[in-house]
């Protein structure tokens, strides 16, 4: 049974009025009091048997206490629980391991490419892309090594007249990565730079060194080509060191006995 009074609010600034609801008890005797429940005793509990033990024993209990939270799992168990239920390809798996690299047999280098960044990390992010496409195609690599930092250093003044003790200081530091192909196919190299130039990343230059090697007989390849390149030539030599708006067709020895220089000759 619930009525309602007033009761006045001390130490505001005018005098309010709320109602606050209290409840009156009443005693067993009033009609509305609340019937006692008659107490139950506890029913005797029947002695375990062995059959009921094993079966209490394999069944969790339900008082045990559980996370309030689920727990994060790692990118590794992740990547087993998918395994477990579908098979993923072997490229899409080696993307969370280490790129594969294929070992050199006589370690001749063929190729210095050297990448350039001011952000470790794109520069790191693109010589791992680096690594795994050399993989597959089939070229030994090595690196990436660390190179030593290009740091770049500018004084500016900040104003003129009075102000110029003024100055700022600004820095640049390039970043740069080394990777080597060793005892690769030249059109491989070739095929491997192209590959990176069309996936370019951005904020990281390049700079490819290529070495080609060829056979000890070079020199007969040379002399054999020469007559191939005197023709080619040849053109270009015939007016070397005249000038150009000189078309005249004749040698030194017809200018020399033409009547341009017959007249000065006995002067």
């Amino acid at each position: 049974m619930f009525s309602y009074t007033t009761r006045s609010l001390i130490g505001v600034g005018k005098r309010l009025r709320v109602p606050v609801p209290f409840r009156s008890l009443s005693s067993p005797s009033q009609p509305n009091a609340p019937s006692p429940e008659p107490a139950t005793t506890p029913k005797a509990r029947p002695a375990p048997t062995p059959a009921t033990e094993s079966l209490e024993a394999k069944q969790p209990s339900l008082d045990a206490e559980q996370p309030s939270e689920p727990r994060v799992k790692e990118w590794y168990q992740r990547l087993s629980a998918i395994g477990e239920d579908t098979r993923l390809p072997r490229s899409v798996l080696a993307i969370y391991s280490r790129p594969l690299r294929r070992k050199a047999e006589y370690g001749l280098p063929v190729c210095d490419l050297q990448l350039r960044s001011y952000s470790v990390r794109n520069v790191e992010f693109f010589a791992d892309f680096a690594i795994r496409a050399a993989y597959y195609l089939n070229l030994p690599v090595s690196g990436p090594v660390p190179l030593p930092r290009m740091v770049e250093r500018w004084t500016v003044t900040r104003s003129n007249f009075v102000h110029k003790k003024s100055k700022e200081n600004f820095e640049r530091i390039t970043l740069r990565r080394l990777i080597q192909i060793k005892d690769g196919n030249p059109e491989a190299v070739q095929a491997w730079l192209a590959f990176l130039r069309k996936h370019a990343f951005y904020g990281v230059g390049m700079k490819a060194n290529v070495w080609e090697h060829d056979s000890l007989d070079v020199g007969k390849s040379l002399d054999a080509s020469l007559p191939e390149v005197e023709k080619t030539l040849g053109p270009h030599l015939e007016r070397f060191g005249q000038r150009e708006d000189n078309s005249a067709d004749q040698s030194i020895f017809d200018a020399l006995d033409s009547d341009r220089f017959a007249e000065r000759k006995y002067i």
